[in-house]
């Protein structure tokens, strides 16, 4: 006989899982006393948000489910962010919620909430555990579910009196995930035969290392010029003679432009939605003016949006892999390469910004010096577009960032990889809004020995906003200037260490020591509050 707890480990091992995240809660204390010696690592954490974009992290670099567990009410509803960026991201997670006993269920119990209500639109699945002898199917189900076409997350809620009782019962053997079937490239390469502008647009799940790879060797074969959807920018070397840049929030024009002008799209796991479009506008839903050929292993992701000429319901991973040796059998269009991969270069020469701290240089300075493995990350913010425009990523799991646009996960998500990855280099940007949001989670990486390096962009102000603020409102400032701490005494505070930027000349010798420090450490940049994006300073704003 085995407690729903004991139960619910054993299963968790058997699918593979070797570490969760959690804040803990009475709600769930069997599940506590099953991971107590399950040789499951129990990442404790400090506030759910921060759990729950750790867990996605995790998902991201692993490509296994990220496990979460958070307590019913307060705990799921805190949670919810980053479930949010699971499901816009379409990374596999699985959350275990605590739940109120069975008999007290529609009476607004103690932190009664509605799981099916509250996740419904936001996972791909939600379920509650009635009862303790289906524990082990209810949690081989999510673990397929997660994995399975497109991939995402998925909640099961565990009611506290069924988690505790006890039964005799077998165990599920991990899940064989279904994957569609790798299909007949050719219709993908006469389609591109055909055209005379072709490009390739990469991004969504189905992604590897070896997929990286087979991408870049089909695309110097084919002589096709190759963009990344938003915040995928690892997926392919950004040193290959056809690599073209990053369809972003503030793209390169240039790019936008080939994009729109292109006659044939290769689309490679994206689901070509606002951001890679513009607000579709760089391409017309009802008339595109190109042929597309659209790759995604989830049908329903297929003609949502915009009409595709060839369907293929694949991994993009096993279409590039089937694509790869058969570059050569294209005419080519070095022209294209050429004129994209020179649009891209002269994209990423830095433009100057005020001050006497500049990011544009911050971050050549970490182009030049880190390894090829080091893993960045972001979460939301004008401080962002300067990594993602001046860095060049160079391998595959390098790059954790939301696409949807979550501010607060690069901390977390920096913690997470450190965890992971404890001999690789772990580098957090963040703005000094964006830090503020998940930065207690400096308790947990110091808890569990994590050692990120974590750089503040600090310009007093939710900068993103206030740039849109004076572009729509303009002199009229409302709710964007922050009173911020000392970034760097707080690190400290909580157990790391600290630096403090004024000058350009600091960061270098600031950045080694934080590297050697072996510890949690906060590089704080001092930056002038003119400075607001890669393109435009408030002076420039108010000059227009």
């Amino acid at each position: 006989m085995r407690h729903g707890g004991k139960i619910l480990s054993d299963q968790l091992a058997i699918q593979g899982v070797t570490r969760v995240f959690s804040v803990p809660g009475e709600s769930f204390l069997a599940a506590l006393d099953g991971l107590y010696d399950s040789g499951i690592a129990n990442v404790v954490c400090r506030q759910e948000g921060g759990a729950a974009m750790m867990a996605e992290a995790h998902g991201k670099l692993t490509g296994q489910p990220g496990v979460l567990f958070v307590t019913r009410g307060p705990g799921a509803t805190n949670a919810s962010a980053g479930l949010h960026v699971a499901m816009q991201d379409s990374t596999p997670m699985v959350v275990f919620v605590g739940q109120i006993a069975r008999d007290h269920r529609d009476r607004e119990a103690f932190q009664e909430v509605d799981y099916r209500g509250l996740f419904g639109g936001l996972v791909k699945w939600v379920a509650e555990v009635d009862q303790v002898e289906r524990l082990p199917e209810y949690i081989a189900r999510a673990f397929s579910v997660a994995q399975a076409g497109r991939p995402g997350p998925v909640v099961l809620a565990l009611p506290e009196d069924m988690l505790s009782s006890a039964a005799e019962v077998a165990d599920r053997a991990r899940v064989v995930v279904p994957r569609a079937a790798t299909p007949d490239v050719a219709p993908i390469l006469e389609a591109l035969r055909g055209a005379s502008r072709p490009m390739i647009i990469a991004g969504g799940p189905g992604w590897s290392a070896q997929a990286a790879r087979d991408l870049e060797t089909f695309a110097q074969a084919a002589q096709i010029p190759v963009a990344v959807a938003f915040r995928r920018q690892d997926y392919m070397d950004n040193r290959a003679p056809t690599y073209a840049g990053d369809l972003n929030v503030g793209p390169n024009p240039a790019l936008m432009a080939r994009l729109r002008a292109a006659d044939a799209l290769l689309v490679l796991g994206c689901r070509l939605g606002d951001i890679a479009t513009q607000g579709y506008t760089a391409l017309d839903p009802a008339d595109p003016g190109k042929t597309i050929v659209h790759v995604h292993p989830d049908p329903d992701q297929i003609n949502t949006t915009y009409p595709a000429d060839v369907p293929v319901v694949a991994d993009a991973g096993a279409v590039v892999a089937a694509l790869a040796p058969r570059g050569g059998e294209l005419p080519g269009w070095p022209a294209e390469v050429a004129g994209a991969r020179a649009s891209y270069e002269a994209w990423i020469t830095p433009k100057p910004t005020p001050g006497a701290v500049r990011l544009e240089e911050v971050i050549a300075h970490l182009d030049a010096v880190l390894p090829e493995d080091a893993i960045l990350t972001n979460g939301a913010g004008n401080y962002a577009a300067f990594l993602h425009r001046y860095y060049r990523w160079r391998q595959y799991g390098t790059q954790l960032a939301p696409t949807s646009g979550s501010m607060g996960y690069g901390f977390p998500a920096a913690v997470s990889a450190a965890l992971h990855a404890p001999d690789r280099t772990v580098v957090c940007l963040a703005g000094d809004g964006c830090f503020q949001m998940t930065l207690n989670e400096m308790s947990t990486a110091i808890q569990h020995g994590a050692a990120p390096i974590v750089i503040v962009a600090n310009n007093g102000r939710y900068g993103t906003i206030r740039m849109h603020q004076e572009k729509t409102y303009p002199g009229r400032v409302s709710g964007t200037a922050l009173a911020n701490p000392d970034f760097a005494a707080l690190a400290q505070a909580y157990g790391g260490k600290g630096w403090v930027v004024t000058e350009q000349a600091q960061f270098a010798p600031a950045f080694e020591a934080a590297r050697a420090c072996g510890t949690l450490a906060v590089i704080e940049l001092k930056l002038d509050p003119d400075m607001l994006s890669t393109g435009q300073s408030l002076s420039d704003l108010a000059g227009s």
